[in-house]
């Protein structure tokens, strides 16, 4: 049977050659582009708006080709080039100043039809709707981005062109836009290419990223490796640190290479300060010349050795967070809240706080849209949100919370020096700050002071260590109960504020060498294969259990986000019988997607995948009332799934492993899944374990990379365990590291 066609790539540039007079500007550039995003970095003068440029028809290719879906788009006009599907956001935006916003955008609609009208412009950037009545030239720089970007989507292209779309941006607003073309890689509508120097953008948006050095394609590297190996980073961007030099730009592809096969050796410790060099204080062209000695040294720069030097990030990201954070200004205490109805007590924990001699920040989170003294203002947070303040601050209060809610955890997630953070208030206080702290590592100390701590605080607390307390009267004025409680909360949060810091001081000073950390997932019905691997693993690696009740996978999954573990044994993926079919140990749809994001080695099975969990016998639903159950306790009672189940179950974590990047190797136990899966046993189906392992098998597309493995064993057998641990340790690498994760 004949292959299925292979659809054509959005981009293909195949050996572009592109001359400014006698000067090679682009010399036989490769590039591909499938899908999604796609982003192409580089200095000043390599060649990257040349090649978007050439792309647009701008520019004359000398030779070579550029296909667009197949297509030749080589000799053709810019014009006939945007019509057939190109979309280009040039550097430094390029808007007339004397159109306003609609004009803008009522020139750019209706050369193609397609999902992006004028409307959905204005409801993704509803900044822009708030002045479309203003010329281009009275725009901030922000606004004109989103202005050129919308001009380019009004065209709704095949293939999107974006040269340098945070240059010159607030931090705000470079977040902004790298989520929105996080948002348009995964809505598949349309391809990008990104050109940028922001290398922190570049390996957020994009799986791989392409070096472009001298006119060249240097090479495409994973962007998470790119975004760990500082010193790739210092050669690309011409920065070196006295005493290491940069290596050449032809010789990156050897100097990479070498460093892959061994580790680079430690420098020695120095007590005398660092000298940082900017070789170019000019960033250099091809026809630029090399820069005096004179003007380099003048331009040096001196740091102390408190900073985080480049062999700093090998350290174990626990013993390193510290450091991290040190980086960012000295560590402060987050007093987060509604200051409209909260104010005067957030005010009351802030002082206190601030008394035990630490420094604090008092953050406003309320959405009325008034201005309260504060050194954070709701105003500020708001423009953190995807969609701009105007999101926020509306007539629809659930619709407000929900929108600061995000728009906080964004704020948040970007501060460096985070200590502790302490907020007080009711449910809806509480809905506020909790997203946000869920969002920070674990370790950091969190805490809440609320009426609603004495009940169910699981949608507060869901994965994260935030410690609750009841506030006992509402948290409304002051007394002498509140000021009681609130000084107990505030004294609570110093004290693990400063305790922590103490043992982070402490781990600075003497750096021990920290075991890596494996997540595992056990339940009762695979405890023995669980302690086996654990056993097997004591020596070399830190072995973290997670029990797998719908929040143990979640906990689990945090520390993968927060960077916290080496790799995953997901041995006891039984919370996704419980999402499919409605138990009540339920995995949320994001299960995997921790994996998934970070590309973290993940060794996995189908351990319980023989059982829904429900509470006692007549809570079970009237639709499973005939089914085979086993009343594992009072409380418990477990139904087997039957072989229709297990195939849609093999589906969904089929498709999830699909979109696993890093090295995946999941095994299946052909001898029975639990400790009630066997011969003998009361949930043994032979019948339903096959359509589990066939649909697993129909979805999967493996490679080197990704592997289903048969074990004729059960998954509690000896035997198992040791092909699990077998199977991880080259994928972990050498004990006593930690794998760099993108963020």
């Amino acid at each position: 049977m004949a292959e299925p066609r292979r659809a054509a790539p959005a981009l293909e540039v195949r050996g572009l050659d592109v001359y400014y007079g006698h000067s090679h500007a682009l010399q036989g550039v490769d590039l591909t582009l499938d899908s999604g995003v796609f982003s192409v970095v580089g200095r000043n003068g390599m060649g990257k708006t040349t090649l978007c440029k050439t792309i647009m028809g701008l520019l004359r290719a000398s030779g070579g080709s550029v296909r667009l879906r197949g297509e030749d788009i080589t000799r053709l006009s810019p014009a006939r080039i945007a019509k057939a599907g190109v979309g280009y956001v040039p550097q430094g935006r390029r808007l007339w100043r004397s159109l306003s916003v609609a004009e803008h955008l009522s020139l750019a609609a209706g050369m193609r039809r397609g999902a992006w009208t004028i409307d959905r412009i204005y409801e993704t950037f509803p900044r822009l709707a708030e002045r479309k009545e203003h010329g281009g030239g009275q725009l901030s720089g922000g606004e004109q981005q989103m202005l050129a970007i919308s001009r380019a989507l009004l065209t709704n292209p095949h293939l999107l062109i974006m040269d340098e779309p945070t240059e010159g941006l607030a931090p705000v607003i470079v977040a902004q836009v790298e989520e929105m073309l996080v948002r348009l890689g995964e809505d598949g509508e349309m391809s990008v290419l990104v050109i940028e120097q922001n290398i922190g953008v570049a390996t957020a948006i994009s799986k791989n990223v392409a070096i472009m050095v001298n006119g060249r394609i240097n090479r495409i590297i994973d962007s998470a490796r790119l975004a760990a190996d500082r010193e790739l980073q210092q050669r690309l961007l011409g920065v070196g640190v006295v005493g290491v030099h940069a290596e050449p730009e032809a010789d990156i592809d050897a100097a990479d290479a070498s460093a892959e096969a061994r580790p680079a050796p430690p420098r020695p410790a120095s007590t005398a300060p660092i000298r940082i060099y900017i070789s170019n204080p000019t960033l250099p062209t091809r026809w630029s010349q090399p820069a005096p000695m004179a003007r380099i040294e003048a331009a040096a720069r001196t740091l102390s050795t408190g900073v985080t030097r480049i062999e700093d990030a090998t350290r174990p990201r626990r013993a390193a967070s510290a450091t991290m954070q040190s980086t960012s200004g000295p560590p402060v205490v987050i007093v987060a809240g509604t200051l409209d109805t909260k104010g005067e007590e957030l005010r009351f924990i802030r002082d206190v706080v601030a008394g035990q001699g630490l420094r604090t920040r008092l953050v406003d989170v309320s959405t009325s849209g008034k201005l309260y003294t504060c050194d954070v203002s709701a105003q500020e947070i708001a423009l953190n949100h995807g969609r701009g303040g105007s999101s926020v601050f509306g007539s629809d209060r659930g619709a407000s919370v929900a929108a600061m809610a995000d728009a906080f955890t964004s704020w948040l997630r970007r501060q460096g020096n985070i200590a502790g953070i302490i907020s007080a208030g009711g449910s809806g206080g509480a809905s506020l700050v909790a997203p946000a702290m869920r969002a920070l590592p674990v370790g950091v100390p969190k805490l809440i002071i609320s009426s609603v701590a004495s009940g169910d605080v699981g949608p507060y607390v869901g994965p994260a260590d935030i410690t609750m307390m009841y506030s006992v009267t509402d948290v409304q004025g002051l007394n002498s109960i509140s000021r009681a409680v609130l000084a107990n909360g505030a004294n609570a949060i110093a004290g693990m504020v400063k305790a922590r810091l103490d043992d982070q001081a402490k781990v600075g000073r003497n750096a021990p060498a920290y075991l890596p950390a494996v997540g595992i997932t056990m339940f009762g019905v695979t405890t023995p294969a669980v302690q086996k691997i654990a056993a097997e693993l004591r020596n070399d690696f830190e072995c973290l259990v997670f029990h797998a009740t719908g929040v143990g996978g979640r906990s689990m999954e945090k520390l993968v986000d927060s960077g916290m573990l080496a790799a995953v044994i997901d041995l006891t993926t039984t919370e996704v019988c419980d999402l499919l079919m409605g138990g009540v140990f339920p995995a949320t749809e994001d299960r995997f997607g921790a994996v998934i994001r970070t590309r973290l080695p993940f060794i996995g099975s189908t351990g319980a995948l023989d059982m829904v969990n429900f509470g006692a016998p007549d809570t079970v639903p009237e639709r499973y009332r005939q089914r085979k159950f086993h009343v594992h306790n009072p409380q418990v009672t477990l139904m087997r799934t039957s072989p229709e189940e297990n195939e849609r179950i093999g589906r969904w974590i089929g498709d999830k492993l699909n979109r696993m990047d890093g090295p995946v190797r999941f095994f299946l136990p052909e001898g029975g899944v639990s400790a009630l899966d066997s011969p003998g046993q009361p949930f043994w189906d032979p019948e339903a374990d096959a359509a589990l392992f066939t649909a697993l098998e129909r979805s999967v597309r493996q490679t080197g990379n990704r592997q289903l493995i048969r074990i004729k064993r059960h998954i509690n057998d000896p035997e198992f365990a040791s092909a699990i641990v077998t199977a991880l340790r080259p994928l972990a690498g050498r004990p006593g590291t930690r794998r760099k994760v993108a963020r």
